[in-house]
């Protein structure tokens, strides 16, 4: 932590501004610290769930792994990097506040559930629509993902088809509640990934879904 360090921050499994974000397993960041120490730095995501960081120094000369929040370790040169240790939330703030506070806001995800054998959404689930709409709004360029699922009632393509159906017809309400339908993009899995796994021809409320994705 040496004036003119390299610094490197971590969310989760996402290495922010600097590398590209890894959906699973621990991300591996490699430093040479030629320009000075090089830090790495692993904060949890905004909702606390922690990922993990695998760190080395290009020489390979061992490995770190950070998996808590605040976790950081430093290489210098071709050394193998320090031992983990915490970083308090004021060094945190001062170092990466503005940048942590420019980053777009994690995805929002929501699930819609259908009547049986229909595009219809169940009262339940048509009471989430508010909450799709607001998280819409709250972005400045947002898009928006809708999936449609079945269960594993009749024919596979059938489901497809059902599944699309459903998907179009969130899709029909959200542009009626004023969303462009430019930001809308739809698909189907039908019964092709399944919230809870059944035989063939089992009635499943909880996979006759839709699932929305806003970005």
């Amino acid at each position: 932590m040496t004036r003119g360090a390299a610094w490197l921050i971590v969310r989760g499994a996402v290495a922010v501004a600097v590398v590209a974000s890894a959906a699973c397993g621990p991300r591996r960041v490699s430093t040479t610290g030629e320009a000075g120490p090089s830090t790495v730095v692993l904060l949890a995501e905004p909702d606390g769930s922690v990922g993990r960081a695998a760190v080395t120094s290009t020489a390979g000369a061992g490995v770190v792994d950070l998996a808590a929040d605040r976790a950081a370790t430093t290489v210098v040169g071709r050394q193998a990097p320090s031992p983990a240790a915490t970083l308090d939330a004021a060094t945190i703030d001062a170092r990466f506040g503005q940048t942590l506070a420019a980053l777009p806001k994690a995805p929002e995800a929501f699930t819609l559930y259908f009547r049986l054998e229909s595009d219809e959404l169940t009262d339940d689930s048509r009471a989430l629509l508010p909450g799709v709409l607001k998280a819409v709004a709250g972005r400045p360029a947002p898009e928006v993902g809708v999936v449609g699922h079945t269960d594993t009632t009749g024919d596979a393509k059938a489901n497809y088809t059902l599944g699309l159906d459903r998907a179009n017809r969130v899709r029909t309400l959200l542009i009626g509640a004023g969303v462009d339908a430019a930001l809308i993009d739809t698909s189907s899995l039908g019964e092709s990934d399944l919230r809870i796994r059944t035989a063939d021809n089992v009635l499943e409320p909880r996979n006759r879904r839709v699932e929305i994705s806003v970005r």
